[in-house]
């Protein structure tokens, strides 16, 4: 999957807003490049939500074990709830992971290097072996923004 392609899957879902930040609309440079999805009917970034997922282009500090400084390279993150989690890990969030896994590894759906404990997956480079995963957990991390948007909306 390429870069277009995954944000045309997720723009294609009805009420995402996609943030792109770019040079010259306010945002920090380091975010320039990378795209932010969130579930905003309104059109509106909502100012209390995390996106439910990100792609990023670039290593940011704290965050360079998936080497995302080689060319080519990116990484779509998840936010795809506890079960998926687990599904795909076979641990828990906040547990330890069983298996040492290579957070660089191309294709291969893990655990996210930095906010796994919070129950975020990640693919860096998603191919063959990951697209119809990649695209599930979209959607399940979609349907748990749309949920939590409910929820909030009911008071």
């Amino acid at each position: 999957m390429t870069i277009d392609e995954i944000i045309g899957f997720v723009d294609g879902l009805d009420g995402v807003l996609s943030l792109r930040p770019a040079p010259g609309d306010g945002s920090p440079e380091i975010s320039w490049g990378d795209t932010f999805f969130y579930y905003a009917p309104d059109g509106v970034i909502p100012a209390t939500t995390q996106p439910f997922a990100t792609v990023v282009t670039k290593d940011y500090p704290g965050d360079e074990t998936s080497r995302l400084d080689r060319p080519g390279t990116f990484r779509v993150n998840i936010s795809a709830g506890k079960e998926a989690f687990i599904r795909w890990t076979g641990h828990a969030p906040r547990e330890p992971a069983t298996a040492e896994v290579d957070p660089g590894a191309a294709d291969t759906v893990i655990a996210h290097p930095v906010y796994g404990t919070l129950g975020w997956l990640a693919v860096v480079n998603p191919g063959s072996r990951t697209e119809a995963a990649t695209r599930e957990l979209l959607r399940t991390a979609y349907g748990l923004a749309c949920s939590r948007h409910e929820r909030r909306a009911q008071g």
